[in-house]
């Protein structure tokens, strides 16, 4: 273990002007206003090292969101057996490769999620008189949730806050969405990109370090939230500039749920972006811990899968595949590939928004 952190010390001393870099501010560059996408033009990248932080408009809205880049290398996922509180499904830790990639400062808002949940960004498009173009035309033809049958904020507050309670189907639509109002590729981080963008070069059980007295200054969870989430940005950061990977809401990730995923893996070898695709509705993976649960639940390495249990109140006939009543715990954040996949990647990984056999009508 002592050669793993000292090689983990020499790795994050290697990326230190990048580490720098991420920490900083997030400044925007003008967009060309001739650009329906709005890109910022630091978001366009060919290599690792042109890799900048962002922050991406939404066209007709007031809305936008800030992109930090994650730079590619090597850690040890999962936890070692003398981590407190280890889980069994967290091992054997194995090492893995992970690509380059920029994630969400902060976790998904509901004032950017409603912009697509409820057609808001049509509304304003019709509001100032614009007629829809191709861009428009993509966007709009993609799926959008049902109304919900009660106000999923549960009080807890909106503007800068947290989006909740939505199926891990409802976050890959939001993506496939993002993707074709932004003309850059968006999905949700696997779970290894979501481990490792966490622990930000860190081999703790939190990115901070071990000791659960420091999660404070970090993290929203049940001793300090009030019993209630938070507007996101609220604690400090990790070393790679993201906010609230400790608590706040749990976040889903692409994989499906297996307990003993780990154990396939070689641990004399390096596992290049390991992903498990989705091939039932439950359970799939969240991680991050919430302002629901206790410090343990919030370490690095914590593995949370979705249950049937999440939308037990749902009085819907068949239950609705938008949303998860009883998880205000959880939400999510988006990462973008510095390399975007293909089409046939796309079909072969599930990276789709896939509706389980059971919820199609």
């Amino acid at each position: 273990m002592l050669t793993v952190r000292l090689d983990q010390c020499i790795w994050q001393a290697a990326v230190g002007v990048i580490v720098m870099s991420i920490v900083m501010p997030t400044m925007a560059a003008d967009p060309d206003p001739n650009d329906p996408y709005l890109r910022d033009p630091n978001s366009v990248a060919s290599a690792e090292e042109e890799m900048k932080p962002y922050v991406q408009k939404l066209r007709d809205t007031e809305i936008s969101f800030e992109m930090v880049p994650i730079p590619g290398g090597e850690f040890l996922m999962g936890s070692p057996e003398g981590e407190e509180n280890r889980e069994s499904d967290e091992g054997p830790q194995h090492k893995v490769k992970v690509a380059p990639f920029w994630m969400g400062k902060h976790e998904v808002t509901w004032d950017e999620y409603d912009t697509w949940r409820l057609n808001l960004d049509i509304q304003r498009r019709e509001l100032f008189g614009r007629e829809a173009d191709d861009v428009d035309k993509k966007a709009d033809g993609v799926t959008r949730p049902t109304k919900e049958y009660t106000d999923m904020t549960f009080g807890m507050g909106h503007d800068g806050f947290p989006a909740i309670c939505m199926t891990q189907l409802a976050a890959k639509m939001y993506c496939a969405w993002l993707t074709e109002r932004t003309g850059q590729y968006y999905r949700l981080p696997t779970e290894a990109e979501w481990e490792y963008a966490c622990r930000a070069g860190s081999t703790t059980a939190y990115s901070f370090g071990d000791d659960p007295a420091d999660l404070d200054e970090y993290g929203w969870y049940y001793d300090n939230s009030d019993e209630a989430y938070h507007k996101v940005g609220q604690k400090k950061p990790n070393a790679w500039g993201l906010y609230d990977m400790h608590g706040n809401v749990a976040e889903w990730c692409l994989d499906q749920y297996q307990e003993d995923f780990y154990s396939q893996f070689n641990p004399n070898s390096v596992a290049a972006n390991p992903y498990l695709p989705p091939s039932s509705l439950y359970p799939r993976v969240t991680r991050g811990g919430s302002w629901f649960d206790d410090p343990e639940w919030l370490r690095s390495a914590k593995r949370i899968p979705s249950s049937e249990d999440w939308k037990i109140q749902d009085p819907q006939l068949p239950q609705s595949m938008w949303y998860h009543t009883d998880a205000d715990f959880v939400g999510f954040r988006v990462v973008r590939p510095l390399t975007p996949p293909t089409d046939e990647e796309i079909q072969e990984k599930v990276l789709y928004p896939d509706i389980p056999d059971e919820l199609r009508k």
